[in-house]
């Protein structure tokens, strides 16, 4: 196997493993064969190899290992970042020291845009820090989403920042603090992504892979020339598609690494920033976050198991006011002391609970209906495909 060869197997096995570390965990891929290979790498094959050093080196390795885990994926650190930015600034340099001479001014002018975005993108998410909410010295938590009383419910205290958590916010172990409209805590960036940094993300996505497609262009560009097929060898047949090799060989010779071989790794790993990217656009046109996709995603398994039920928060409050007794169970759906002052364009008289027995509340049979899918219960945060796009790129 010739080096270029070489380097596009290792660059497509690294893609492919990275696609699925990042994508196997996704409540739409949990079912699918990437979610089984994701446990299968980031789970079954760990305990595997802890089993076999175990009995090698009585779990010294494993030790060590888990200390190097700990850090890079539990606790917030530059680490990825500088990688990242490492890898970029590294495959632009080379890739521009030796093309630059070979390329137009028209194809170069384009990069004066296309280069900084990312930069600059990264350094918005990563510095962003509005999204924190105050800690108990501060009086009052900033409250931007009603309750929907069933992700979120009121007179709900964040254990360690000691805080009644607004509605869509999460605390987040890495950052140790609880996040505004939280959707999850991003490697890439060293920091949480929530309300207002969501969407520097978003235009990190998009500049990344727009800047590795034209890279890529570049690189076809400088060597085209050089790419040679037989005409006379039909198109769906053997011969084509082995001579279309060797003329791309021939070529990627030709361009060397510096110019064939970074625009090799632009087209490769281009597609999962734009996978990514394509699979935030579906949760902003379904109105939620990471984080709530999570959440929606373990209603759906209990619905499916018939122990959700939904009630009216009207007739519900009504029931509980009669019984006093009762206030026990209303404070923990969240109908008790309510303020209902937060001004939002849709409003849900729905309630959502489930219980361990497939029965409703007690007392309460008339109440509620069985629900068996997420069709059947409204997403308070959707505001519409459009709606949920202008508030994402108005940092809310």
């Amino acid at each position: 196997m010739q080096p270029l060869h070489k380097l596009l197997f290792a660059i497509l096995a690294v893609s492919f493993v990275t696609f699925v570390a990042l994508f196997g965990r996704l409540p739409a891929l949990r079912k699918t064969p990437i979610g089984w290979l994701q446990r299968a790498l980031c789970l079954h094959a760990p305990i595997r190899l802890r089993r076999i050093d175990s009995k090698i080196t009585g779990g010294r390795v494993t030790l060590k290992s888990q200390r190097l885990g700990q850090y890079l994926f539990y606790e917030s650190n530059p680490v990825v970042v500088i990688l990242f930015l490492i890898l970029v600034t590294g495959s632009a340099g080379l890739f521009l020291w030796n093309a630059y001479a070979l390329l137009s001014t028209s194809l170069l002018l384009p990069l004066v845009l296309l280069l900084p975005a990312p930069y600059i993108f990264t350094y918005l998410c990563v510095t962003h820090t509005s999204h924190f909410l105050p800690l108990p010295a501060y009086p009052h938590q900033p409250e931007h989403y009603p309750y929907d009383h069933i992700l979120f419910r009121p007179n709900t205290t964040c254990r360690t920042c000691d805080i009644l958590k607004p509605a869509r916010s999460k605390h987040c172990s890495l950052c140790h603090r609880c996040v505004d409209k939280c959707d999850h805590h991003c490697p890439w960036v060293n920091n949480c992504l929530g309300r207002g940094n969501y969407r520097w993300f978003l235009a990190l996505l998009l500049s990344l892979p727009i800047l590795e497609f034209y890279g890529a262009y570049l690189a076809w560009t400088i060597i085209r020339p050089y790419i040679s097929v037989l005409p006379e060898n039909p198109f769906f047949s053997w011969a084509h598609f082995t001579d279309l090799g060797d003329a791309f060989v021939r070529a990627i010779n030709v361009g060397g690494l510096s110019i064939a071989g970074v625009g090799l790794l632009a087209i490769t790993t281009a597609p999962l920033p734009l996978a990514l990217l394509a699979y935030h656009c579906y949760l902003i046109w379904a109105g939620m976050t990471t984080n709530e996709s999570q959440k929606w995603a373990d209603w759906r398994d209990d619905m499916a198991d018939g122990l959700v039920f939904v009630g009216s928060k009207a007739v519900l409050r009504q029931h509980f006011a009669k019984r006093g007794g009762q206030r026990e169970l209303a404070q923990m759906l969240g109908l008790d002391g309510e303020t209902g002052s937060i001004d939002w364009p849709i409003e849900s008289d729905m309630v959502c609970v489930r219980t361990n027995d497939g029965q409703p509340p007690r007392g309460q049979e008339g109440m509620w209906r069985r629900v068996w899918r997420l069709e059947e219960v409204e997403n308070l945060y959707d505001l519409g495909g459009w709606g949920n796009l202008v508030e994402v790129m108005m940092g809310r």
